[in-house]
């Protein structure tokens, strides 16, 4: 996604598939899937033919990191015992402090824009040697 965004700061869009996987060094055919699920989420756009790829759906001031973790891989709150123990009516201590730090990590990648990570003030930019 930084990816995208950042290209598409530069005037370029849509970028192919290929474009993405040499410049992020992910495998095409993981990026394939992963850019499915960002186009289901409404994340990115996808267009066919010789002028195709992909370009987001959305500002990049509007997709949060939460909003990919989401449309890739949720985050899984735990709301009733994992061990399926009966005894188990609510979360026993350790479940909920997990939970509770799902929660936090949730609203801490809610808090952070794609915008926001390509117009940090880190010398170190995402996807540059």
């Amino acid at each position: 996604m930084t990816c995208l965004a950042g290209q598409a700061a530069c005037g370029k869009t849509p970028s192919s598939a290929e474009e993405i996987a040499g410049i992020t060094k992910i495998p095409r055919r993981y990026l394939h899937r992963v850019m499915q699920n960002l186009a289901n989420a409404d994340l990115v756009e996808s267009r066919c033919g010789s002028q195709g790829g992909y370009s987001l759906a959305r500002s990049a001031e509007a997709i949060t990191i939460l909003d990919i973790v989401d449309a890739v891989e949720p985050l899984g709150r735990i709301c009733n015992c994992p061990l399926n123990l009966q005894s188990h009516t609510s979360l026993c201590p350790l479940h909920a402090e997990l939970d509770r730090a799902y929660a936090a990590t949730e609203e801490a990648f809610a808090k952070v824009t794609i915008a926001g990570l390509l117009n940090s003030t880190n010398p170190i930019i995402p996807l540059v040697e």
